[in-house]
């Protein structure tokens, strides 16, 4: 696992046996940032459930001006430093994501990315607490990453690509 593209291109990443995680691979990776690359430059990201922290370091990377991560897995935040280690603009939260989410509700994001343990369900109250706290700025998207789960939403599908068993759905604000 590794970084794709843009300013720490080729940086290994660690992490990619950490229990209950499942790493974008990088060609899931490269196709999803070539299709928001545009909503990345300047902007400021929220990686939830952030596991290794790949996509938000993707993120920064290609420009982004700060990302947050959240994980509540230790293991995860502890791998996402490590990850991290000379890449300015990262902010760690050791957080339940509900909590961070309320913690976060001052700030709006131009990225959000959702990318929750796949049998838990968690996409859906993401999505309303997002909502409800109004976090996601006007030209912002939400970047999901799921197996099967459904969610009604209140946010405009941008674009949806099938990997295999993963689904990527990006959505807009209406």
């Amino acid at each position: 696992m590794r970084i794709i593209s843009g300013k720490y291109k080729g940086r290994k990443l660690l992490g990619q046996n950490i229990e209950g995680t499942r790493p974008t691979m990088d060609r899931v990776k490269e196709s999803l940032f070539g299709i928001i690359q545009n909503n990345i430059k300047d902007s400021i990201c929220l990686d939830l459930f952030a596991g290794t922290g790949a996509l938000g370091l993707e993120a920064i990377s290609n420009g982004a001006k700060e990302c947050y991560f959240i994980d509540k897995n230790i293991i995860s935040i502890n791998i996402i430093k490590e990850n991290s280690k000379g890449i300015e603009n990262v902010k760690i939260m050791n957080k339940d994501y509900l909590k961070a989410l309320n913690e976060l509700k001052n700030i709006k994001f131009d990225v959000i990315f959702l990318d929750p343990p796949y049998k838990m369900n968690l996409i859906q109250s993401s999505l309303n607490k997002i909502k409800e706290n109004n976090m996601l700025n006007k030209n912002g998207i939400i970047v999901c990453e799921f197996e099967k789960e459904e969610f009604e939403i209140d946010y405009y599908i941008f674009k949806e690509k099938k990997y295999g068993n993963k689904n990527i759905r990006i959505y807009q604000n209406k």
